[in-house]
């Protein structure tokens, strides 16, 4: 029975490596992250050491609660440890190349095989009928834009994961004595979209309406959150269609 497990995770791993490498996009950032990494090691003074975690990011930052990394220190275990981060920053790239893969599969099936038909004039009583029905599309539409990020369990976790973080840093800024830098949890849930919730947020920190810093923060850290976990929703719809297609 053990051994049942792994033929049905190898299809998962060479769908998930197709995914990453079968399109523009996904080579592209595969690309940019080869070339941080390189940039790193010829240049290991030049500052672009905190690239590689910041393309491969949210997933690369739950290394900093690995038992392992680069701040190890000690021979064997130092170079165990970097072996062992490295192999979690290219699956982190992986990750990311897939998703962006499962995005443009996406955007490549939703695209119209014919072109436009003629449009035919139209009484004003049909056209506020048209009206009617765009808007209910439009909703439908933006409901169907944000299915993936509730269908499927490896979204919902991330969900979880960023109310969580978000849950954590409002009880430590309206609630504890000394919030610290709880605002780094969210900001690492959501990165690299999350990062723009700092940049909107700072104005209102150093001005009169500092209360207001929190709330602005906590709304673009909320968004990342929900942008991210429709792209992995969309991950795990492109691996099951894969997987219930016939080879």
């Amino acid at each position: 029975m053990p051994n049942s497990s792994v033929p049905h995770r190898l299809p998962r791993l060479r769908r998930l490596l197709a995914l990453a490498t079968d399109n523009w996009l996904a080579r592209g950032y595969l690309a940019v992250f080869a070339a941080c990494v390189l940039a790193g090691f010829v240049f290991p003074d030049g500052g672009f050491a905190p690239d590689p975690l910041m393309l491969t990011a949210p997933l690369s930052f739950l290394s900093v609660i690995l038992p392992f990394g680069p701040g190890t220190e000690g021979g064997v275990g130092e170079v165990l440890a970097m072996s062992m981060w490295s192999v979690w920053l290219l699956l982190c790239a992986l990750v990311n190349a897939a998703v962006l893969g499962a995005l443009v599969a996406r955007s490549t099936a939703a695209a119209p095989a014919g072109g436009r038909e003629p449009r035919l004039p139209v009484s004003s009583e049909q056209e506020g009928t048209d009206m009617a029905r765009t808007a209910r599309l439009s909703l439908q539409g933006i409901r169907a834009l944000l299915t993936p990020a509730v269908d499927n369990r490896l979204a919902r976790g991330y969900l979880a994961v960023v109310a969580a973080a978000l849950a954590f840093f409002l009880y430590a800024v309206y609630l504890s004595p000394d919030p610290g830098f709880a605002g780094i949890w969210p900001l690492m849930a959501t990165a690299p979209l999350g990062i723009a919730a700092t940049v909107v947020a700072a104005p209102a920190r150093y001005s009169s309406l500092s209360w207001l810093s929190p709330l602005l923060f906590s709304a673009g850290v909320a968004l990342s959150g929900l942008v991210n976990a429709v792209l992995l929703g969309l991950l795990a719809r492109r691996l099951r269609a894969r997987e219930a297609s016939p080879a």
